[in-house]
């Protein structure tokens, strides 16, 4: 223990965990090793196929390549610390610790939140402007995007682990979560985060509704562009390529948007872990299945790779 004043600051924290060691606990323990192994090697696969296959070396294909590692990414930061505290029994985790992890998950967090944005304006150029695709979605454009979604995403993760870990901590140690997110940590500050919860709030406007807000605006064109199409058959292809894309940014906006833009006073521990599972475990997870299980081109490159068919499917 470290005295300040009448005040003790603890050394270091202790994560709750999500689970108890009963029958049932262990059994969603259990479902979620299933669900990590499910996420690397979905991920996995989905990266090494459109790698290998030139039919997917396409913009979009070169962005679902990099939101399949931060997938990859995101759940390993969590899952296998999470999974040797249970099997363990420890918890105990470091300042410094705490804050890395912060660092990566919320890095991590912004990363997909712009690349999101940016698949969504892949898709409108795609079915609004499709003379002009390959010279609007340039390599050099595509480089760029994906860039300037780590550069966003680092620039918010240090923000917010350095400010989190500044505020003074004492009497309890003990964060009610399964890895140190923002808003659980500050519950343990004995000082005033008022102003600090402002400026979360403020950096959740600009890293999440700004691009929800170009995804929303790219998909109503979309809608226009699909709707004056003469083609059923194009309507019908269209529609298919971006309702993946849809349920993805609506399973992670939808719970990002849950834990990080409410107030503080309307968190509650046991909501905060399942909305947290929900995006830091079960989305990683349904990513390369949403989009490989509706896509003719990514199974086709599966056969292929598999050696079942000798050439990849349309």
């Amino acid at each position: 223990m470290v005295w300040m004043g009448n005040q003790t600051l603890i050394p270091h924290f202790i994560l709750l965990g999500l689970f108890t060691h009963s029958p049932l606990h262990l059994f969603f323990f259990s479902i979620i090793m299933v669900m990590f192994l499910v996420a690397l090697s979905g991920n996995g696969l989905m990266i090494l196929l459109i790698s290998v296959d030139s039919h997917l070396h396409s913009p979009m294909y070169f962005f679902l390549s990099w939101l399949s590692l931060m997938d990859l990414m995101l759940i390993s930061t969590i899952v296998p610390r999470m999974a040797v505290d249970f099997l363990l029994g420890g918890g105990a985790i470091s300042f410094t610790g705490c804050g890395l992890q912060i660092l990566f998950f919320l890095t991590l967090l912004g990363d997909e939140c712009f690349l999101l944005a940016f698949m969504a304006y892949d898709r409108y150029v795609a079915i609004s402007n499709p003379l002009r695709y390959s010279v609007v979605m340039s390599r050099r454009i595509c480089w760029i995007m994906v860039a300037g979604s780590w550069l966003f995403g680092l620039v918010d993760g240090l923000i917010q682990a350095v400010f989190t870990l500044r505020f003074p901590y004492c009497s309890s140690q003990e964060i009610d979560h399964f890895f140190c997110e923002v808003p659980a940590v500050l519950k343990l500050a004995c000082a005033d985060t008022s102003l600090y919860e402002t400026m979360i709030y403020v950096c959740c406007i600009l890293m999440l509704l700004l691009p929800f807000s170009v995804i929303s605006a790219s998909y109503l064109r979309i809608l226009v562009a699909v709707l004056c199409m003469r083609s059923a058959e194009g309507r019908k292809k269209a529609f298919a390529t971006c309702s993946s894309h849809m349920a993805v940014v609506s399973l992670f906006y939808g719970a990002a948007m849950i834990t990080y833009m409410r107030p503080q006073a309307y968190h509650s521990s046991k909501q905060d872990k399942v909305v947290s599972a929900f995006y830091t475990m079960i989305t990683p997870m349904l990513n390369p299945l949403i989009y490989s299980l509706r896509n003719k081109e990514v199974t086709g490159a599966l056969r292929k790779l598999l050696g079942r068919c000798p050439c990849g499917e349309g």
